[in-house]
């Protein structure tokens, strides 16, 4: 991963077009070739960013990153005040708490609670970035991908959302739609779930245990 902190102005060029004027910001750019402009607040969500796959290149004050659509995003650069390289290694993932690995266990065991015909095609299933909890099949043989949480929030909604992006690369398994699992779900990871077309399930811990006859109910 590269760090740079620099003073800078961005500029995106693409369906849209959006302007960030002269401050001190946080580029990332990582190994997996995205490029992301972060300010001092906001948490984990950058000002702008590109996803992979695309490429970046650099001239004398100013870094024009272009994906695949052709649209560029571009930094320029007034003054740089840190630029360093750190190899970060593979990273192990997210080590699930018990209620999520059971929750995945249980709705492995019982694909029929998210509709008739649905079959598992494997849980944990392997992408660049990480496992996706379950990747399953619909009764039309539809590929679906399925991100369990003990409790729905947008960072959630955001990693399952990169998961589809990088499944749907693999012409053997796209189209993939992503469903998101959580015994509870957030109204704002609710909003921003159907904003990118996937469905919120919540999920019942007892039910899916036996416990109760009460189903998954799905929104």
């Amino acid at each position: 991963m590269r760090l740079v902190i620099a003073r800078c102005s961005v500029d995106y060029a693409g369906r849209l077009s959006a302007h960030l004027p002269s401050a001190t910001r946080l580029i990332l750019v990582k190994a997996d070739g995205s490029v992301s402009i972060h300010a001092d607040d906001r948490a984990y969500k950058p000002l702008n960013w590109m996803s992979p796959p695309c490429t970046l290149k650099e001239a004398e004050g100013s870094w024009t990153v272009v994906n695949k659509a052709g649209e560029k995003l571009i930094i320029t650069l007034e003054e740089v005040l840190h630029d360093s390289s750190h190899e970060l290694g593979v990273d192990p993932g997210l080590i699930k708490d018990g209620v999520e690995a059971h929750l995945q266990e249980l709705l492995a065991d019982r694909m029929e609670v998210l509709g008739t015909g649905w079959s598992l095609v494997r849980r944990e299933y392997p992408t660049a970035i990480g496992p996706v909890d379950i990747l399953c099949r619909d009764a039309a043989g539809a590929t679906v991908a399925v991100e369990i949480k003990r409790r729905g929030e947008i960072d959630g909604v955001e990693q399952l959302t990169r998961y589809l992006e990088l499944l749907n690369r693999d012409p053997l398994l796209a189209p993939v739609r992503g469903v998101f699992a959580a015994q509870e779900i957030k109204p704002q990871a609710r909003v921003l779930a159907a904003d990118r077309g996937i469905a919120c399930v919540v999920l019942d811990y007892d039910g899916l245990r036996g416990i109760d006859d009460d189903k998954l109910k799905l929104f």
